[in-house]
């Protein structure tokens, strides 16, 4: 709300633009749930990290929304925080999950597609969930303060840009730079997207192979469990592809595996103004902190403890 978020190593910042024009900052310890070694391997690590982050960036969304409207009431409340998160949960699986397969037994009902044995059926649930989530981005991104938030999410790419390109990093060179970053979560949200369609389609016929209920209702509500419960090696796969396709020389392999992710950005980021730049650029050397150089230079703003 009125700010960016920007993670570096075990902290990270918040700067927001407060109703009365200045800018305030924070840099915060980082909630991880990977600190023991084995959490930090590849391919066990990527759950972890979701679920991380989902925590770290409902909390900075609570802060940036209390000093947005500098009222100390608007903070939430552990229990709050905790519920705030199980209904974000249950909205994504409802929309993402039973949704699309709902979707996909009417095409079986309207003979469009076969059971959920079959891989057409995983098919038509692939469709519906990129539908469901390009339609979804889409429609928020109608709402003015949604679009705001993605301005911002734009003005953190182009800092970071800056920042990478090394020499002056102020408001000049980051506006000059591109809204869309590799590294961006959109992109592993596509991985997710992509990924979870294959694996459905291999795994969830295979395991209905093993155990197939009669009840028909037993068996959908098992294919539902089962795609839940792929979401951790989705997830543990996806983080794993992002950073391998954020590493890659520019080149064809790095095009086809950047490229999609790139594209999805053009609906998740807008251009920013100049003022979302500031704030953006004060997130980042107050996620630097003290490896911050001289060389980033930031509109006049506050610090918080």
């Amino acid at each position: 709300m009125e700010g960016v978020m920007m993670r570096n190593g075990g902290v990270y910042a918040l700067a927001v633009r407060l109703p009365d024009g200045n800018i305030i900052a924070r840099r915060l310890p980082w909630f991880s749930m990977t600190c023991r070694p084995l959490l930090k391997k590849p391919f066990l690590r990527g759950f972890p990290i979701l679920l991380e982050t989902l925590v770290n960036g409902i909390h900075a969304l609570n802060l940036s929304a209390e000093s947005a409207a500098q009222a100390e009431d608007t903070r939430l409340t552990t229990l709050q925080l905790a519920l705030t998160i199980a209904l974000a949960l249950i909205m994504a699986v409802g929309l993402f999950v039973v949704a699309p397969h709902l979707l996909s037994l009417l095409m079986l009902w309207l003979h469009l597609g076969g059971d959920v044995e079959g891989v057409s059926f995983h098919f038509w649930d692939g469709f519906f969930k990129c539908a469901i989530f390009m339609a979804y981005i889409k429609l928020i991104s109608c709402m003015s303060d949604i679009r705001r938030v993605f301005q911002y999410h734009g003005a953190e790419h182009k800092s970071i840009h800056a920042y990478e390109a090394g020499g002056e990093v102020n408001v000049t060179q980051a506006a000059q730079q591109s809204r869309l970053h590799p590294r961006c979560g959109t992109t592993f949200l596509l991985f997710v997207i992509c990924l979870s369609i294959l694996l459905h389609t291999l795994l969830v016929p295979l395991l209905l192979v093993l155990v197939s209920p009669q009840n028909i209702w037993l068996k959908h509500c098992l294919t539902v469990v089962f795609k839940l419960l792929l979401v951790i090696p989705i997830s543990a796969i996806a983080y794993e592809l992002i950073r391998y396709a954020a590493r890659l020389p520019e080149g064809m392999q790095a095009a086809v595996l950047r490229t999609p992710g790139l594209t999805l950005q053009k609906l998740t980021t807008y251009e920013p103004d100049m003022r979302q730049l500031d704030v953006a650029l004060v997130a980042l050397r107050e996620a630097l902190g003290p490896e911050a150089e001289e060389n980033i230079h930031t509109a006049p703003y506050s610090t918080l403890r």
